[in-house]
């Protein structure tokens, strides 16, 4: 479900060439192509808390909610196994949005670091190895009781990667050669790709100081959001 990134970087270039806007470099390309699939990723949450607000009518409804959650179900991923450091736990570095802690095979539970004293201090509520409990903030879980020290997995959300046309240059011509096997594609859904063409667009008029291609860029993207929604 990839978007593969060369087709993208080629389509840019060739809308920039009719409108006689000039050429977006490999680098320029990665820098921007990364900024604008975090756009759209991010949008993915947006659109879907709308939906979730907005009436439940019909079967379009549905449908629209269903392939949000495939967008969002791409960036879904399970952890390697964590260990544990000076009695905490650091989560990986793209982790977006944390879902589920397990420990030894049982799902930990998630309290606020303000209920941690009323939390142990009955023998009802008070956490166990059976029963574990954990806080996270800024990326770091702590897991209670606090002798437990066995590795945790955990599920969560990833940010996309940040994407990469690598190229080589020709020696004798200058031109950049494309390197399939060294990039790195975009990850967001496939349907994605022409809102994500028209956003690189826009952001490449900004860097031109061309008013005239953010134009263009936001007319194809409003086309496309308005194709979409029928």
């Amino acid at each position: 479900m990839a978007i593969d990134v060369n087709d993208v970087y080629k389509t840019v270039l060739v809308v920039m060439e009719q409108e006689k806007r000039g050429v977006l470099t490999p680098l320029e390309f990665n820098r921007i192509g990364t900024q604008a699939q975090q756009e759209i990723f991010t949008k993915y949450f947006d659109d879907l808390n709308q939906l979730l607000r907005s009436p439940q009518i019909g079967l379009d409804y549905a449908d629209r909610v269903a392939l949000l959650d495939e967008k969002i179900s791409i960036f879904k991923t399970v952890s390697t196994p964590i260990a544990q450091v000076s009695g905490a736990y650091t989560t990986p570095a793209n982790l977006q949005e944390l879902g589920v802690v397990v420990y030894n095979n049982r799902e930990a539970q998630r309290i606020q670091p303000i209920d941690l004293y009323t939390t142990n201090a009955s023998p009802l509520t008070a956490p166990t190895s059976f029963y574990p409990v954990y806080t996270y903030n800024n990326r770091i879980i702590k897991l209670y009781p606090s002798t437990l020290t066995e590795t945790i997995i955990v599920n969560y959300l990833k940010f996309p990667s940040d994407i990469k046309w690598a190229f080589s240059i020709d020696p004798n011509l200058g031109h950049y050669i494309y390197d399939d096997l060294n990039s790195i594609d975009f990850e967001i859904h496939k349907s994605d790709q022409p809102l994500l063409v028209d956003r690189i667009l826009q952001y490449a008029g900004v860097m031109s100081k061309d008013q005239s291609v953010v134009s263009l860029g936001m007319q194809k993207e409003q086309q496309v959001n308005v194709n979409s929604k029928q």
